[in-house]
């Protein structure tokens, strides 16, 4: 924002936010079907596999397509629309990038345990059991 000259303002304030809710979907679409997937018994890395064949292509799609739709705009002689333009356009496949390289990464750390010790306790004993090798 600084080498094209965009301040924060009151009216970059509505933008910038919407680039960012716009990141944090994606990030849900991914997880949602992650956790579904981790809370059906699989581990981290198929289900994420699974999330990523399922939801990724979507949100691929869907940055892309956001990013093209405004990228368009970066030609406006309209300067404020430019260099909105040229924002979202990078906010968009940042944040696409983002959850989809990143989501696997923080749960590898914050997912991994917790997720199984909810499956454990949610199973019935004899299951728990069985996977104790009792």
């Amino acid at each position: 924002m600084v080498r094209l000259g965009i301040g924060v303002k009151v009216a970059t304030l509505p933008v910038v936010a919407l680039g960012v809710g716009i990141g944090v979907d994606y990030a849900l679409y991914l997880l949602s079907v992650q956790l579904t997937q981790q809370r059906m018994g699989l581990t981290l890395v198929e289900s994420y596999r699974r999330a990523v064949s399922f939801t990724g292509k979507v949100v691929g799609l869907v940055g892309v397509t956001l990013a093209a739709g405004f990228v368009t705009w970066a030609w406006s002689p309209i300067k404020f629309q430019a260099d909105m333009g040229i924002l979202l356009t990078f906010m968009f496949v940042w944040n696409m990038l983002g959850a989809l390289i990143l989501i696997p990464a923080l749960s590898h750390f914050l997912l991994r345990g917790a997720v199984d010790r909810k499956a454990a306790a949610a199973a019935e004993p004899r299951q728990v059991a069985q996977a104790l090798g009792a």
